[in-house]
């Protein structure tokens, strides 16, 4: 139902920063929040931010002040402006939605990801 597709990925070096954007496609009215995770050598999964369809956004304790979450809801797009990366931040990174009219609320539809590699 739903189509997610990530962009922005890539190399840079530690202090630097990339945006990350992820476009939804298909039935987006369906669409209750959409997320963005990521998937490292450390740790296998790891949420990190969200936004819902109210507009309310979570950005978890341990990449705040450095990740920003943003929405267009014109354009079914989030975005993840990742500022003084680090190399504990190279994963592969996740968008996701879940659907208001699944019970109990998850994320299960999953983008194909995009890779960030940051070098010290």
């Amino acid at each position: 139902q739903i189509q997610l597709v990530e962009f922005g990925g890539g190399s840079v070096q530690a202090g630097d920063s990339l945006r990350l954007s992820c476009e939804a496609s298909g039935r987006t009215s369906d669409i209750y929040s959409m997320g963005w995770f990521r998937q490292g050598p450390v740790k296998a999964h790891e949420f990190l931010a969200d936004c819902n369809e109210r507009g309310v956004c979570t950005v978890v304790d341990s990449v705040k002040g450095r990740f920003t979450i943003s929405r267009d809801n014109a354009k079914n797009t989030i975005n993840l402006q990742m500022n003084n990366l680090k190399p504990e931040d190279s994963a592969d990174y996740y968008c996701a939605a879940a659907l208001r009219t699944v019970i109990p609320r998850r994320y299960d539809q999953w983008g194909q990801g995009t890779q960030v590699t940051v070098s010290s």
